[in-house]
């Protein structure tokens, strides 16, 4: 029952995540950031994979990326429930700990790649990465203690 707690929190958290980018880009007008689809291509590419090139090529990237991008959410939630199984943390040890996760999962392999730097980003986009994984964080714990409780 805890990983598939953990994988239905992970979705919903992923879900949670992605209105909160989408409600920001839409307040501040930002346009959606390439490096899922850099991430997708490149992965594919080192596979040997050829996703094709001009429109329908980049339109895959962003499918693929779009798609590892669930991956990773669903994974940290799964994973989540492999280790948390049926102990209680606090809720906010719980939240903390799910953004934390889902910020690395996401962050690390985009900067093991080169296609970028956090060492280099400004205040306003370290906000809007932040601010979408607590809402991952926060999103999953609710719906795993949910799922799980006695």
């Amino acid at each position: 029952m805890s990983l598939q707690a953990g994988i239905f929190a992970g979705a919903a958290g992923t879900t949670a995540l992605d209105i909160v980018t989408y409600l920001d880009m839409a307040v501040r007008g930002r346009p959606a950031s390439g490096l899922p689809a850099e991430a997708a291509g490149e992965l594919t590419g080192r596979a040997g994979v050829d996703l094709g090139s001009g429109e329908a090529g980049q339109s895959r990237r962003q499918g693929v990326g779009a798609l590892l991008g669930y991956a990773a959410g669903v994974g940290v939630g799964a994973l989540y429930g492999l280790v948390v199984r049926d102990r209680r943390l606090p809720l906010p040890v719980a939240a903390l700990g799910l953004s934390t996760a889902a910020m690395v999962a996401g962050d690390v392999p985009l900067t093991a790649l080169g296609l970028t730097d956090p060492r280099e980003w400004e205040a306003s986009s370290w906000i809007a990465d932040i601010v979408p994984h607590l809402a991952y964080g926060l999103t999953s714990a609710v719906v795993y203690r949910r799922l799980t409780r006695p």
